[in-house]
């Protein structure tokens, strides 16, 4: 691919094509899932509800001042609110007074925004030092603000090693966040304008992270430069309905990092 084409899909150009497009929306074909279901017999983990956080606190202002690309981490633990937290930040649910999910058409609303409200990412997260929490891979299931577990992480060992060997500050975070995107779920609405939407809803999502990391004390680091075939095997997935787009690893920073 020329660097003429890989710029084309940033280009507003495609809009009036996409007007004319049969997309499957509006053959009126049903959307995909909102959310991955769990897999059978998987254990479930409850998480601490967004009501009940009584962290992240900071300032708006104070967090923006504060954000930098981490990749120093102590190892320190972090607390499973802090997971919470961090995961509902985001990709939560926003809901209702009754606790009920807030919809719009075919798609749930979030705390990120979203192209069309598609949401097309999936959350992995390899759990290294979470308190409370086993070791291994998990998923978060949004729709019911839960952990689902998927492999211990002595069966990741093997297949994280090109992810170390490309970005060895991997190594020292508490949890790697690891996203992957459905393209369908947007595709169903905007064809020919899918990757253009996708790419920038991922950076709304991992600022998201950026800032609710430093709310907590915590930092990250947005990482577009991984193994793809190596991310895919790991999360378990197939490389084409679903990849891997997007990581980022998440832990405590030294004293004397804050600024």
């Amino acid at each position: 691919m020329s660097t003429v084409e890989s710029r084309q899909f940033l280009k507003a150009d495609l809009w009036r094509e996409w007007a004319l497009f049969e997309t499957d929306q509006r053959k009126q074909l049903p959307p995909p899932p909102v959310e991955k279901p769990a897999p059978p017999g998987a254990s479930l983990i409850d998480l601490v509800p967004p009501d009940d956080f009584s962290i992240g606190q900071m300032s708006l202002i104070d967090a923006i001042r504060r954000r930098r690309s981490r990749r120093s981490f102590t190892g320190e633990a972090l607390t499973l609110e802090e997971l919470s937290f961090l995961l509902w930040a985001t990709q939560g649910v926003r809901r209702d007074k009754a606790g009920a999910p807030v919809h719009r058409g075919a798609a749930v609303l979030r705390t990120v925004p979203s192209g069309g409200a598609r949401h097309p990412f999936e959350t992995y997260v390899m759990i290294r030092n979470i308190e409370g929490l086993a070791r291994g891979l998990y998923r978060y299931l949004p729709l019911e603000h839960k952990l689902c577990f998927l492999q211990p992480y002595d069966a990741l060992v093997g297949k994280a090693e090109g992810l170390w060997a490309q970005q060895s500050f991997l190594e020292q975070a508490a949890v790697i966040f690891i996203w992957t995107d459905i393209p369908y779920r947007t595709e169903w609405r905007y064809s020919v304008l899918s990757a253009k939407i996708i790419a920038q809803d991922s950076g709304h999502m991992c600022q998201n992270l950026y800032l609710a990391c430093e709310a907590i004390g915590a930092g990250t680091c947005a990482i577009g430069a991984y193994d793809q075939q190596c991310a895919d095997a790991l999360v378990g997935v197939d490389g084409e309905e679903e990849f891997t787009v997007y990581m980022a690893p998440v832990g405590k920073y030294p004293p004397g990092l804050s600024e």
